[in-house]
């Protein structure tokens, strides 16, 4: 059980999500996110909302669990005298991708665990020596329904048997790929995204 503030370094927040519902009893968890959408930075809104949550009175331990890619300094700053001494039975759990966005004075109040992992990249199973639509078209249907993280993942798998063998694609092509990632970012549907990278990489094929 955890028993202090926590603030946690991790590859992807929405599976730690998961993770930790999983772990903790459902009625003791309060998360606090942006949900703007497109937004994934913690800002003063959401400080806000959480210091009212963690002042709501609770006769059993409760959760508060703020999630963001990045915080921004004033959420932060806002966030000092109740992570500093927090009312009974509240304990904070903050989730990020990266240490770098998050004050010294947070961290001086927070234990801090790295759940960060090194990913293991499986190749992509397309053939993109030869990449045709048809393959194309059935490799879609098979993962129309993915989620951000597993979009993600395969668009790294793609990028890297595409080094892997050598496969030529122009600037543009290339920069397909990171823009991808931004879109996913952005929260755009993984399909959609997964259809204009791939569509993009076959019109090398027909050029």
């Amino acid at each position: 059980m955890i028993e202090k503030s926590t603030l946690y370094i991790v590859n992807d927040i929405e599976s730690a999500l998961k993770d930790i519902s999983g772990k903790l009893p459902a009625h003791s968890v309060r998360i606090v996110q942006n949900e703007l959408e497109g937004k994934t930075e913690f800002q003063l809104p959401q400080a806000q909302k959480a210091i009212k949550e963690a002042y709501i009175a609770s006769a059993t331990t409760k959760y508060v669990v703020l999630c963001g890619d990045s915080f921004r300094i004033e959420a932060q700053n806002s966030l000092l005298k109740v992570l500093e001494e927090p009312p009974k039975n509240v304990i904070f759990l903050i989730f990020t991708i990266s240490k770098n966005s998050i004050l010294p004075t947070i961290l001086s109040r927070v234990q801090v665990q790295y759940l960060k992992t090194k990913k293991t990249i499986t190749p992509s199973t397309l053939n993109l020596k030869n990449l045709e639509l048809k393959e194309v078209y059935e490799f879609l249907k098979q993962n129309q329904r993915v989620s951000k993280s597993e979009a993600k993942e395969i668009v790294e798998s793609i990028l890297f048997s595409i080094n892997q063998n050598k496969v030529k694609l122009t600037t543009q092509q290339l920069n397909s790929f990171s823009k991808a990632m931004k879109l996913l970012e952005l929260n755009s549907r993984p399909i959609n995204v997964l259809t204009t990278l791939l569509l993009t990489i076959i019109t090398k094929n027909t050029k």
